[in-house]
């Protein structure tokens, strides 16, 4: 087994975990009181779930897909001290443009929070002439600044890589159309400036021996810098009698040139099994949006919404998952490659 480690994480002493229970020996596994933001966790709030934690000034803050009574999802903070105990707020993030006017998504979910350098970036999933990626900039978490789209629709997914990689913001994305099953690969583009991207590269494709990423995949988590690339988790969705099962998967993308795929495990490495992922009001879903690591240790924590309902926690280390991904690995299409024809 190779030593691995985290090689850009800041230490979190704080952060939630748990030892991995006696006898499971999956490669990641699950916080023993999920979910732990249960259905209604708020006045008027139906289903909270898909949503995204980071780490700020000694405790947790989140940026949480809230659906009320509508249905018609948007994103709310959340704020907690240990990163499993959350208080809600009772209105949504107030957006306003780059001119100060204020500027509110048609609709707004399945967010990812990311920092990089010295700015917090909110990407989500909208609505701009069909299904469209929406992004936003904090630095206080005070005041949150709408930017324009960075991509055409149709598109989901959008994953910031938490640093610049040859000087050049880097974005994963999935692009699609306005439904819920075609154009099943992961993309990645860059940009000098936000406003303008390009140098689109394909990274991952859908399929392989696992049936679990059969339909399609898309990007979780902000990836993780460890020594050995980029540790990403992924959902990945196959198709059954009863329709769609969403799984998590793992894989390793090239440090320097993250279109590359190192090491892919053909496995899945958490699937719906507990009832909070398997009966929701979508149910079989486990959907990872956010993840903690603590340099000292190793350890990681994975939040995930479950069943379109629910947020839950899972865990492992660094050493356990990318050597996991390593030996399990499966090399799909033409993933090796620098994605570019």
């Amino acid at each position: 087994m190779r030593e691995v480690k985290l090689t850009a994480s800041q230490s979190l002493p704080n952060m939630p975990w748990q030892d991995r229970p006696a006898g499971n020996d999956n490669p990641v596994w699950r916080h023993s009181d999920n979910p732990v933001i249960k259905r209604n966790p708020a006045k008027g709030v139906a289903r909270i779930f898909n949503s995204a934690v980071i780490a700020y000034e000694g405790s947790f803050l989140g940026v949480f897909r809230v659906e009320d009574h509508t249905t018609r999802p948007h994103l709310r903070m959340g704020r907690s001290a240990d990163g499993l105990d959350w208080i809600i707020d009772e209105q949504p993030i107030q957006f306003k443009d780059e001119a100060g006017h204020p500027y509110m998504p048609r609709y707004a979910y399945d967010p990812r929070l990311v920092k990089v350098e010295d700015t917090y970036y909110i990407i989500w999933c909208t609505d701009f002439y069909g299904a469209a990626i929406g992004v936003a900039k904090t630095q206080d978490f005070k005041h949150f600044v709408s930017l324009e789209n960075p991509f055409l629709p149709f598109n989901r997914n959008g994953v910031l890589f938490p640093k610049k990689i040859g000087g050049n913001f880097v974005m994963l994305s999935r692009p699609s159309d306005s439904g819920h099953t075609p154009f099943g690969d992961v993309f990645l583009s860059e940009s000098p400036d936000f406003v303008y991207w390009g140098k689109h590269r394909h990274v991952m494709t859908k399929g392989g021996q696992g049936w679990w990423q059969s339909t399609k995949i898309g990007g979780g988590p902000a990836p993780i810098e460890t020594s050995e690339g980029w540790l990403m988790f992924y959902h990945g969705v196959t198709g059954t009698c009863n329709g769609l099962v969403y799984s998590m998967g793992a894989v390793i993308l090239d440090a320097d040139e993250p279109s590359r795929v190192k090491y892919r495990s053909r496995n899945f490495v958490l699937t719906p099994e507990e009832w909070y992922e398997e009966r929701g009001f979508v149910n079989n879903v486990l959907f990872p949006c956010a993840a903690l690591s603590d340099a000292d240790t190793g350890r990681i924590a994975i939040y995930y919404g479950a069943a379109d309902t629910y947020v839950g926690v899972a865990y492992t280390t660094v050493q356990e998952i990318v050597n996991y991904v390593i030996e399990t690995h499966e090399e799909v299409g033409d993933d090796a490659g620098p994605g570019r024809i």
